[in-house]
C-alpha cells in the first residue's frame, strides 16, 4: 500500500526520515543502453520520472496484483517517443489479468486515441532478451503463482510466501538477492524477516535486499536489527550486478 500508508498515523508513517518514504516494489535493470523494468506499479509514471527513464524496453511482470501492474498505461510516452510497442513478458496467467484488466488496450483504438502499445509475450522457461538471459523462477504467492527472475549473479523475488526447492536451486551463488519481507508477524501470502533471513542463510547471497515492506518496519530500526550483509531496500537504491 505504499509509505507512509493512506489514513494511518503510525510512527513509521509520521517518519521524517526519508528512507521511510516507500512507493510501491519496482526494479529497473539497465544495461548495453537498454531499460528494462520489472513491474510497473501504480507509482512507476513518478518512479520512471525520478529514475530519468527516458526510454523504455522492456517490461517483466513478477505477477498480476493491482500493486505491479496498474501503471501500465504510463508506457504510452515512450511508444510515442519511441515509435513502437513495448514487449511485455509475464505468465500466461498474468497475460491474462493484462488483458481484462487494460481491456481497453486490445480493443479496437477510438479515433484519435493513443492506447499503450504493448506486445505480450509469455514466459515458458529461460529466453534471451536484447543479449542477456533471463531466468524465471517461480514461487508461490498464498496458492497464486508468481515469477521471480534472474540475471546472472542478481536475482529478483517479491511477494512469495513459499519457494519450491526447484527454484532454491536457481538462486545459489547470487551477488545480490531482493527478496520480499513484508514485516515481523506472518502473513498467510508473504515472506516476513523471519522466513526471509532464514531463506537468506540457506541461499547464502552475498548482499540480501529486503523489498515489498510495509509500515510495520522502520528503516533504521530494523535495519540496526539486521545481518550485516542484509539491509532493507530503499526507493532509488543502485548497485551493479554482473550479467
Amino acid at each position: 500500500m505504499g509509505v507512509p500508508t493512506l489514513a494511518c498515523h503510525c510512527s513509521v508513517c509520521q517518519s521524517s526520515d526519508p528512507y521511510d518514504q516507500r512507493t510501491r516494489p519496482s526494479v529497473l535493470l539497465s544495461y548495453s543502453g537498454r531499460n528494462i523494468v520489472i513491474d510497473t506499479t501504480p507509482d512507476f509514471r513518478g518512479q520512471a520520472l525520478r529514475a530519468r527513464i527516458d526510454r523504455l524496453d522492456a517490461v517483466l511482470f513478477t505477477h498480476g496484483h493491482a500493486d505491479h501492474i496498474m501503471g501500465l498505461d504510463d508506457v504510452r510516452p515512450y511508444n510515442l517517443k519511441q515509435k513502437s510497442a513495448v514487449p511485455v513478458y509475464a505468465s500466461s496467467d498474468t497475460l491474462a489479468v493484462l488483458r481484462r484488466q487494460f481491456a481497453y488496450i486490445f480493443e479496437e483504438a477510438l479515433p484519435g486515441s493513443t492506447p499503450p502499445l504493448i506486445e505480450l509475450c509469455a514466459i515458458d522457461g529461460p529466453f534471451n532478451l536484447f543479449g542477456m538471459k533471463v531466468v524465471p523462477v517461480p514461487a508461490m504467492h498464498g496458492t497464486q503463482p508468481v515469477l521471480g527472475f534472474r540475471f546472472g549473479n542478481f536475482a529478483y523475488l517479491t511477494d512469495f510466501s513459499t519457494v519450491p526447492e526447484s527454484s532454491k536451486a536457481l538462486l545459489r551463488g547470487l551477488d545480490d538477492f531482493i527478496l520480499d519481507a513484508l514485516r515481523y508477524v506472518p502473513h498467510p501470502t508473504h515472506s516476513n524477516v523471519g522466513q526471509s533471513l532464514a531463506l537468506v542463510e540457506q541461499l547464502r547471497p552475498q548482499r540480501a535486499w529486503f523489498t515489498h515492506i510495509c509500515h510495520d518496519l522502520g528503516h533504521a530500526e530494523t535495519n540496526a536489527r539486521l545481518p550485516g550483509n542484509v539491509r532493507l531496500a530503499y526507493d532509488g537504491l543502485q548497485f551493479e550486478v554482473a550479467i
